[in-house]
């Protein structure tokens, strides 16, 4: 049987994050039965829930719930398609034999109307169709449902391994637009004084067009604008809690914990809503374009949380 180690998941490996893509190839040879071997072939693509598909040929077909169970204990979410089939089972030919009765039955009576007394072969059986099947040859029911649940379960420790190298590459990715997005909120930050010296001088500006000659500006007005501004535009709350939203992220991408990829989408969800905050408070044209890449950034990000466990 299957090392039940090769599929548990571990302390070690629960810290990490899983794709919902893999797949796996695991085979299982009957007991007692030499050369009669179980094929289970694994495919999973990113879904919101745990949906089965199950396609199963010869004597591995009436057991295919059991592969369906072990998938629903061993993977979490995802689309997965698993094929199982077994290679050296032997066949013996099986005869419904009240379906046959009652053919023979009816080509007597036909004989008995239109020929009697002339004899009924019985060779024309093998002309009526469905009267003739087939059967796998000796293998005992229990030995074949150990041998679909172990090959499932190596398909399923392929797939684990396999997703657990794509979590990889994910939390790489994640990072790597993290801290895109923190050096684009310094940037930010970094240009909100100049903004405000920028709309000051502006403002004097205009109104010194404005003003009738001799009219000299009040410089507490002229403040007073400017601080409205400053107010209106303060981004200083929005700056911050993309920052906490952030920290909470590769708190997430750390920290061992169950549904990872729900709780990544919501931390997007509310990093997007506030760059989109940011961005109908910010009046510079520069920094409006700033914003625009923190916002690709994050749906990047939302989208590649889409695809995690």
């Amino acid at each position: 049987m299957v090392d039940r180690a090769e599929v548990r998941t571990e302390g070690a490996e629960r810290s990490r994050l899983a794709s919902m893509t893999g797949q796996g190839v695991g085979h299982a040879e009957v007991e007692e039965r030499p050369g009669v071997r179980v094929t289970a072939e694994i495919r999973c693509v990113n879904h919101r829930y745990f949906d089965v598909r199950v396609r199963a040929s010869g004597a591995a077909a009436e057991h295919a719930h059991v592969a369906e169970d072990v998938m629903r204990k061993l993977l979490a979410r995802g689309r997965i398609e698993l094929a199982l089939s077994v290679e050296g089972e032997r066949t013996v030919p099986r005869l419904d034999q009240e379906r046959a009765a009652a053919a023979f039955a009816e080509l007597v009576a036909l004989r008995d109307r239109i020929a009697p007394g002339e004899p009924v072969p019985l060779a024309l059986l093998s002309q009526v169709p469905e009267l003739f099947g087939s059967a796998q040859a000796g293998v005992p029911a229990e030995a074949m449902r150990a041998a679909v649940a172990e090959a499932t379960e190596r398909a399923c420790a392929e797939v684990k391994a396999m997703r657990l190298r794509e979590g990889e590459a994910l939390v790489r990715d994640l990072e790597a637009r993290l801290e895109t997005v923190l050096g684009l909120v310094g940037l930010i930050e970094s240009k909100l004084p100049d903004v405000v010296a920028s709309v000051r001088a502006r403002l004097q500006t205009r109104i010194g067009k404005l003003m009738e000659p001799g009219v000299v500006l009040d410089p507490g007005r002229l403040e007073h604008e400017v601080a409205v501004f400053a107010d209106r535009s303060d981004v200083a709350e929005e700056l911050t809690r993309l920052r906490a939203h952030v920290d909470e992220v590769r708190r997430v991408l750390r920290e061992p914990m169950d549904g990872r990829g729900k709780r990544l989408d919501f931390l997007c969800q509310e990093l997007g809503r506030e760059a989109n905050t940011l961005g109908q408070k910010s009046a510079d044209a520069d920094i409006g374009a700033r914003v625009i890449d923190v916002k690709c950034e994050i749906e990047r990000m939302r989208e590649q949380a889409q695809n995690v466990l």
